[in-house]
């Protein structure tokens, strides 16, 4: 049975440095998710560590901060039937280069830590990512 979730998707800085932000808000939009809230904001560290908890003992998590952290982002609340598979699926592969065409990633990145947006892997990290970042 299908049901109505919400799901946290972030537009992260390339995605707001490349202006592809209608792009990408289009997609969910035509796809028949409800945009439910968003809000600009500047990712601290401390959000960063927060945010990446399972990553932060990685060799590459430096990087990831760095990148998250060097500009705003664009954080949103997103609702619908299986809002966070169909999003999931929306955004595609996490690295650019093997994302499926006709994704977001596939159709507008080509790196794996610069990949353009985040979406909540399951619902209970929805609740959790809603809930940083829109505490």
């Amino acid at each position: 049975m299908k049901t109505i979730e919400r799901t946290f998707v972030m537009l992260k800085p390339d995605a707001i440095e490349r202006g592809l932000i209608g792009k990408i808000v289009e997609r969910l939009e035509r796809k028949g998710l409800k945009p439910v809230k968003f809000l600009w904001r500047d990712v601290s560290r401390e959000l960063a560590e927060k945010h990446y908890e399972r990553l932060v003992d990685k060799p590459f998590f430096p990087k990831i901060a760095a990148y998250i952290t060097r500009g705003p982002v664009l954080a949103s609340i997103w609702e619908g039937r299986d809002a966070v598979a169909v999003v999931r699926k929306l955004v595609g592969a996490t690295d650019g280069a093997d994302a499926e065409p006709g994704t977001i990633r596939g159709d507008f990145g080509n790196d794996q830590t610069e990949n353009l947006v985040h979406a909540s892997d399951s619902v209970e990290a929805a609740r959790r990512e809603i809930e940083l970042f829109f505490n």
